[in-house]
């Protein structure tokens, strides 16, 4: 127990991941391209979570150096850095991404990614980073322990980007992971207050992770009209596109993600098709001037239960009470 800024007594929830990051909430920040930046993983970390820097938003290694040192101008706690590794024609230089983070002195790293980030955690273990890796599948997540990772973010079918092409939802593939996996797992896709936490706890993780619920936070650098989108939108108010590629993602309901659906929906439809409307530079013009015409955003169906834009100390602080009333009070009145 602690004592809270309202001189209550208040349940501090410990857990394998607290233990592991030093970190005072098991509540994670996801690495989301554009959005990792120092304010968003700063204010995560000085909340008692753990904030999250996303590498490949910088432009270069050098860049996510300055982001770093940027970040520990703004806070004492531990914060993270996700890299994610994805090789394509253009690849980004993953391993110089990776030593800028090494030389930097970061404990902690969530991965992401094709079987090729193996080649990162080599590099990373013998400095005693700890490493989190993101998995959409059981398979996967046996296979990530295996190999030596430190923990697990395993990721339902409500998430927001990529949810692998299983679409098991959280409520079943987080006890299966459980099952089979005997390090600390992190449960992601579709959390964002209290009841979601102690739900991810009762099947099996040891936190939470959070990407749509912390964009909207007054700390996440996105422009105010994408915010209330997300606090417009209900459960429904997403769209999976690249099904038919075999590279599912779930987005954000707009009438551009709309287009997206409709255009791969037509026979023999290729990337192409979309390429102007999905790319990362439209993205982040969306993210930067508020125009939702402009590209596509990541959203999770969590977007049913934002309804406010609060600081990330507000929201992390409301979620461990709300959890603390569900496990003192609802749930021990039941055993009664």
């Amino acid at each position: 127990m602690q004592e809270s800024s309202q001189g209550k007594r208040r349940m501090t929830i410990r857990t394998r991941i607290t233990e592991m990051l030093e970190i005072e909430h098991p509540i994670v920040q996801g690495g989301m391209q554009s959005v990792g930046v120092a304010e968003l993983a700063a204010a995560v970390s000085n909340a008692g979570g753990l904030g999250i820097l996303t590498a490949l938003t910088q432009p270069s290694p050098e860049a996510l150096r300055l982001e770093i040192d940027r970040c520990r101008s703004m806070t004492a706690k531990p914060f993270g850095v996700n890299l994610t590794v994805f090789p394509t024609v253009n690849s980004p230089d993953y391993k110089a991404y990776a030593q800028a983070i090494i030389d930097c002195g970061v404990r902690v790293v969530e991965t992401a990614g094709t079987s090729a980030v193996q080649e990162i955690w080599e590099m990373l273990k013998p400095h005693g980073i700890r490493i989190l890796h993101k998995c959409t599948s059981v398979r996967h997540a046996v296979s990530a322990e295996k190999r030596g990772v430190d923990a697990i973010s395993i990721d339902g079918f409500e998430c927001a980007g990529h949810p692998g092409e299983d679409d098991i939802p959280g409520l079943v593939l987080i006890p299966c992971a459980a099952d089979q996996v005997s390090i600390p797992m992190i449960a992601s896709g579709g959390f964002g207050d209290g009841r979601g936490l102690v739900a991810a706890l009762a099947l099996g993780a040891d936190g939470i992770n959070m990407g749509t619920r912390f964009c909207a936070t007054q700390e996440a650098r996105i422009h105010p009209n994408v915010k209330q989108a997300y606090v417009d939108n209900d459960e429904r108010g997403t769209n999976l596109i690249f099904r038919s590629l075999k590279n599912t993602a779930r987005v954000g309901k707009s009438p551009v993600s709309d287009e997206v659906v409709k255009r791969l929906a037509a026979p023999g439809a290729r990337f192409s098709d979309v390429a102007e409307l999905v790319n990362g530079k439209a993205g982040r013009e969306l993210l930067e001037t508020g125009d939702l015409s402009k590209g596509i955003y990541w959203a999770s169906m969590v977007q049913g239960l934002i309804h406010d834009i609060p600081t990330c100390k507000v929201l992390i602080d409301r979620i461990i009470s709300e959890a603390e009333a569900i496990l003192d009070q609802r749930l021990a009145r039941m055993r009664r």
